[in-house]
């Protein structure tokens, strides 16, 4: 298979689960500034979650770009991802209608978590690939370090959700920001 084909698959699951994720935006009954108001906490969690599948599509894309073939374990781990990945619009419209109570913040951050660690996953089936090549290997684990360090953070603010549902909403925006700009090093990596 294409390395082509695989981005295009995913790349078509991911503007679903965004579509998916947009559809839970609902209109609301009365007109005027204050119902908008009143929405803040679905149109807050469908935010977050825009940009964390944008941020993972980002980094799919340089990701599936350092790919050199599709194997077997290539095609399983990104559909482990995109498993995961395709709960999250269910765990951002459960968390927009119950952001204050902390299961609500514990499940999102069980989702993004689970996201975590399966991009991981597939992260370490592409890089197996580069095993001989010490460049890329490097490359690599640089990216393993910021996957990890992510995940941990996303698992962090399952706890915290029962001590503070606010400073767990604010964690998950972390791993966001981190991963917001593409590494300059896989960038740097692709021109050549």
């Amino acid at each position: 298979m294409k390395t082509t084909r695989l981005e295009a698959f995913s790349d078509g699951v991911i503007a679903i689960i965004i579509t998916i994720m947009v559809l839970e935006l609902k209109v609301p009954h009365t007109v005027g500034f204050q119902a908008l108001v009143e929405m803040w906490p679905v149109f807050f969690c469908y935010a977050l979650s825009f940009v964390t599948v944008a941020v993972y599509w980002v980094n799919h894309h340089h990701l599936l770009h350092l790919l050199r073939r599709v194997d077997p374990a290539v095609m399983w781990s990104n559909m482990n991802f995109l498993f995961w990945l395709s709960l999250l619009p269910f765990a951002t419209a459960y968390l927009g209608e119950n952001h204050a109570v902390p299961f609500a913040v514990a499940l999102y951050g069980v989702v993004t978590t689970l996201c975590g660690i399966a991009y991981y996953f597939l992260r370490h089936a592409v890089a197996c690939q580069d095993r001989h090549d010490a460049r890329r290997w490097a490359l690599h684990q640089h990216m393993v370090r910021k996957n990890r360090l992510a995940t941990v953070i996303h698992l962090s603010a399952v706890p915290l959700a029962y001590f503070s549902t606010k400073l767990a909403l604010v964690v998950f925006m972390v791993p966001a920001a981190m991963y917001f700009v593409p590494d300059r090093k896989v960038e740097e990596l692709m021109e050549e």
